[in-house]
């Protein structure tokens, strides 16, 4: 059935089809749309499950464990200040190998508060020992809610997943959604056999023990290699399978477009792939060879699978929605271990964006590729790091973006409570810049030619 459906709409009907025995939440912006629509699909008798409503992220995922060690399929959900709450027991369901599906609406962390999305919460917490895959669209976020209990189900992993929606561009964003029929559902998704890893007296095992150092390390080891081994089987699986049922196949690990000619390719995760596809299909009328990498799991690292894609590349730009403080983007530093592994050597760039729910434009992603394209033609270099709308050569005039120096800071900060009329000198920094965006055509060198978009005014976004 097609129906026109928010990402978490859309992400609470694949759950409702998944058929869960234990649902446990706490709500949060921008995750709420997700929980509410449960609890009115259980209150309604259209969802056989236990709603438990938690006075905390923290209970909301402890109850989730404590229902999958009784036995049950299980859900939660969060985002941000939430998932950084229940980061204590995220080892605690990985580590008990508890097949948890949680949804995580991405969003920016505090300080400066903040509830529009960016995937510095789910970033942060990459080495917890979860699955984490990333949605571009509504219909993949439906999808993925099904195929998700799939993989943490299979007996070759065993281990709690993650997806992840970015808040806001997905969340309370309206596409036309395929709603598979329940039958469909359950032909893809059997019901739930938590045996081997449940509390059974007829059959007791040890769940929530401790092991010293003599034995410490073969729980670490086992968690690391049916992650690394088992979980990219149990997704190819899952997929295969769910293209015979619903006639929809995703592309596993990660999706490839138009890499293998590409002298430029930008790598990005989740909804913002949508906007690098387009500007890559113009540039490809064009007669630009631009790619576009999108990373669907981050864990398990697709290391070898990203590393084919990008080696034939002679610039390669990562756009991502986070930052590591003080180092560089998180998904940068895992693309750059994947090409080292493979002994890849190709130009590497960090382009920061979209925190705290900044848009990213076609213009700059266009900028971006416009910069990739100069170092393809041996016509200049970039800085490895940097961040759109500040300091980023995908902006025509990155000064014009610049923040306010230390000694300004108070004067901004000001901004928030004076009148629409007044103005400050922070503000007077941040004065409208819009030159004219050249076309993008012909090929990389051509493209190195280009001066490159402008974008630091609210206007051109």
């Amino acid at each position: 059935m097609r129906r026109f459906l928010s990402g978490d709409e859309a992400f609470a009907e694949g759950v409702r089809l998944a058929r869960p025995q234990v649902i446990s939440a706490y709500p949060i912006t921008p995750q709420t749309v997700v929980v509410e629509r449960l609890s009115e699909m259980v209150e309604a008798g259209e969802l056989a499950a236990e709603y438990v409503h938690v006075e905390s992220e923290h209970s909301a995922l402890s109850c989730a464990i404590g229902a999958s060690a009784a036995g049950a399929r299980t859900f939660t959900a969060t985002s941000s200040q939430g998932l950084l709450y229940m980061a204590e027991c995220l080892t605690y369901a990985s580590g008990g190998r508890f097949p948890i599906v949680m949804m995580n609406a991405n969003r920016a962390t505090a300080l400066p508060w903040n509830i529009y999305g960016d995937q510095r919460d789910s970033l942060a917490l990459l080495d917890h020992g979860w699955i984490q895959v990333y949605a571009e669209n509504n219909q993949e976020a439906l999808d993925l809610a099904l195929m998700a209990y799939a993989v943490a189900e299979d007996a070759r992993v065993r281990t709690p997943v993650m997806v992840n929606l970015d808040g806001f561009a997905l969340t309370h964003t309206y596409e036309t959604v395929d709603v598979p029929a329940p039958e469909q559902a359950d032909a893809f998704l059997p019901p739930y056999d938590g045996s081997g890893n449940r509390f059974d007296f007829e059959h007791p095992v040890n769940i929530g023990f401790s092991a010293g150092p003599e034995y410490n390390r073969y729980f670490k080891y086992w968690e690391h290699r049916d992650m690394l081994e088992g979980a990219p089987c149990a997704i190819e699986a899952a997929e295969a399978r769910f293209a015979e049922v619903f006639g929809r196949r995703y592309p596993g690990m990660i999706e490839r477009v138009n890499c293998d000619d590409a002298d430029v390719i930008l790598v990005t995760l989740g909804s913002a792939a949508g906007l690098a596809r387009g500007v890559v299909a113009k540039l490809r009328a064009r007669g630009v060879r631009a790619g576009m990498l999108r990373i669907r799991y981050l864990r398990p690292m697709p290391s070898a699978l990203i590393a084919e894609a990008l080696c034939g590349a002679r610039a390669v730009g990562v756009l991502e929605k986070d930052v590591s403080f003080g180092a560089e983007g998180t998904v940068f530093t895992n693309v750059n271990s994947a090409l080292h592994q493979a002994g890849v050597r190709v130009p590497t760039f960090n382009f920061i964006g979209g925190l705290g729910g900044d848009d990213i434009s076609e213009a700059q992603v266009e900028g971006i590729f416009t910069a990739l394209a100069r170092v393809s033609a041996d016509a200049g270099d970039l800085p490895r790091v940097s961040f759109l709308g500040i300091d980023s050569p995908a902006d025509a005039v990155p000064s014009a973006c610049r923040p306010p120096e230390r000694a300004d800071a108070a004067a901004f900060r000001g901004t928030q409570s004076r009148g629409a009329g007044e103005s400050s000198r922070a503000e007077a920094r941040f004065a409208s810049v819009t030159p004219a965006v050249p076309a993008i055509s012909g090929t990389a060198e051509t493209l190195a030619d280009s001066s490159g978009p402008a974008i630091c005014d609210e206007g051109g976004r």
